[in-house]
């Protein structure tokens, strides 16, 4: 296997197994922040991401993939340590600070996305990609999997202040620690990642561009081939409109899950588990995934996300105690066959020269949709907030939006299936 695979798989564990996100949206509630306020910290992240993915792909294509990954890493490395130490108690200092983070996190997700994979797939000898990157696809994915188990059982125990003085006294320590102290262990466990991933990236190889480094004219020049490639490749197009319908909502309910874990009544203690459970059937994908992948077709394969998408929404918008998050396992399942369809047929679709500019469409086309989705939920929660305030740390207006994310979907998946109908009629003859 070439050197830069292993060191991809590396880099893309590191940059994504992030402590927090057992209890992404708690730890923001935690630190001050309102949901309301999350909703905006949101849509600035992915409007970040919208502003930087396309230019930052097409410069990966022009000077080299390997210095957008390194670029990635570091700028992982100031968002975490702005959280690490931005002092607590007001609401407008903790706010802006997660405001920077934001755009500092698109920044990097911008400069990763595209790049990595990329640098990757040409990596592979052109004879052996069809072969070889269906393996690590479900390296990456196994792996990931396992690491998430450990990450986000990690991440939510070391979150809960009780269990972290237990510990403490077990070792025969009497030092006790306060939430404002153990609310940031695993941001600093995540910044520790941040500077493993800058030393991952460092070690790979550039491989050989098959384009020549242009300037400013042919950065944009190759931008605006790329987008009209997509626009006049019904497959592509579709393919990447489809991914957008099913990850922006998906993405919208993952966000908020840790509320969700609040409002059917599992302790906060249980999140790192629950994601520990759902790392680990995301070890069952990979084969799932290939088997579909050897015997449908790109159509089918979509209609089977499309439905494991629609009964999980269905499903937790029922919000059943404890046992609704049984319901919410569908994601895990979705969100894997869907990144995996997406890299298999979008990286055997594109050739080398503009790789990383349209992967990176990709990921503006994700990230854009997920932004506006983020603006439409942020608002519709305040307007079923109105007359129904917060009591006792419940959220009757969350609890009510859980019912339109299903209605969301089949009104986005209509859209979808009517614009790939239309192209369909107007390419026949």
């Amino acid at each position: 296997m070439p050197r830069n695979l292993p060191l991809f798989i590396a880099f893309r564990l590191l940059f994504n197994a992030r402590y927090y996100y057992p209890i992404f949206a708690v730890i923001q509630l935690d630190y001050g922040l309102t949901l309301p306020q999350f909703a905006i910290l949101n849509t600035i992240w992915a409007v970040s991401i919208v502003l930087l993915e396309v230019p930052s792909g097409a410069l990966a294509d022009r000077i080299g993939r390997k210095r957008m990954v390194v670029i990635a890493a570091v700028l992982m490395v100031a968002e975490m340590a702005l959280l690490a130490f931005v002092p607590l108690g007001s609401n407008s200092i903790v706010f802006w600070a997660w405001v920077l983070n934001r755009i500092l996190s698109g920044a990097a997700e911008a400069a990763a996305s595209g790049a990595d994979e990329a640098l990757a797939y040409d990596s592979i000898p052109k004879e052996e990609r069809e072969t070889v990157w269906p393996r690590v696809l479900s390296r990456l994915m196994h792996l990931t999997s396992i690491t998430f188990v450990f990450v986000m059982l990690v991440g939510a125990a070391v979150y809960d202040p009780e269990l972290v003085n237990r510990v403490l006294d077990w070792l025969g320590s009497d030092l006790v620690l306060a939430k404002e102290t153990v609310l940031r262990f695993p941001i600093y466990l995540t910044l520790l990642h941040a500077v493993a991933a800058v030393a991952v990236t460092l070690s790979m190889r550039e491989p050989p561009l098959e384009t020549e480094c242009g300037g400013e004219a042919s950065l944009w020049s190759g931008i605006l081939a790329a987008g009209r490639w997509i626009v006049h490749t019904p497959a592509v197009c579709g393919l990447i409109l489809g991914a957008l319908v099913h990850d922006s909502v998906l993405r919208l309910f993952t966000v908020t899950a840790s509320e969700y874990y609040r409002l059917i009544g599992i302790p906060v203690a249980w999140f790192g588990v629950i994601g520990a459970v759902f790392a680990g059937l995301g070890l069952l994908v990979p084969r799932l995934a290939e088997g579909l992948v050897r015997t449908g077709t790109p159509r089918n394969n979509f209609r089977i996300v499309s439905l494991i998408s629609l009964v999980g929404l269905a499903g937790v918008s029922l919000a059943i105690p404890l046992w609704g998050v049984v319901v919410a396992m569908s994601f895990r399942f979705a969100f894997g066959l869907l990144n995996y369809f997406t890299s298999h047929y979008l990286n055997a679709a594109v050739d080398s020269r503009h790789r990383a500019t349209v992967l990176s469409f990709r990921g503006l086309a994700l990230n854009l949709g997920f932004g506006i989705l983020t603006l439409f939920y942020g608002g519709l929660l305040r307007v079923l907030r109105d007359g129904n305030p917060v009591e006792g740390g419940n959220d009757p207006a969350y609890r009510e939006s859980l019912f339109w994310m299903p209605a969301i979907f089949v009104v986005l998946w209509i859209g979808w299936w009517y614009h790939q109908h239309r192209r369909v009629h107007e390419a026949r003859p």
